[in-house]
């Protein structure tokens, strides 16, 4: 069996897709410029990559009716500050929950909720994330 010392070719973005461009679009008003560099930062090394963040999260998931963006957001806030382990998305999701119309005290309270199903060190750690957002917006 031969082995080949090339990576596979990267399938180009679709940006004509629909899919593409309706997650395009919910990125740029969730996350704006935070999110964009999040794709950004990709390219160079795993443009597919790029590509199933635009697609998936925003183009299917965020683009579904049931749920309004804040209430996403909030969702978003509590899974990461549990998982313990997201804090770059977790301040991407801050930023982008501040965005779309959830206040500073709903924010924390989310986080604060966090200690009682991820623990106190989930919490506080999402708090310190908390903390730095609100300190880069002044």
């Amino acid at each position: 069996m031969t082995h080949s010392k090339h990576r596979p070719k990267s399938n180009r973005p679709d940006t004509d897709s629909a899919r593409f461009q309706q997650g395009w679009q919910q990125l740029s008003a969730i996350d704006g410029a935070a999110g964009k560099q999040v794709i950004e930062s990709l390219q160079d090394i795993a443009p597919d990559l790029a590509r199933y963040v635009i697609e998936f999260p925003f183009g299917d998931i965020y683009s579904r009716p049931g749920l309004d963006l804040k209430s996403r957001e909030i969702a978003t806030i509590a899974a990461l500050t549990a998982l313990g382990n997201a804090k770059p998305q977790l301040k991407v999701h801050l930023q982008a929950a501040l965005n779309v119309g959830c206040s500073r005290e709903e924010i924390i309270e989310v986080v604060i909720q966090m200690a009682v199903y991820a623990g106190f060190p989930a919490a506080l750690n999402g708090m310190t994330a908390v903390k730095e957002v609100f300190a880069e917006q002044q």
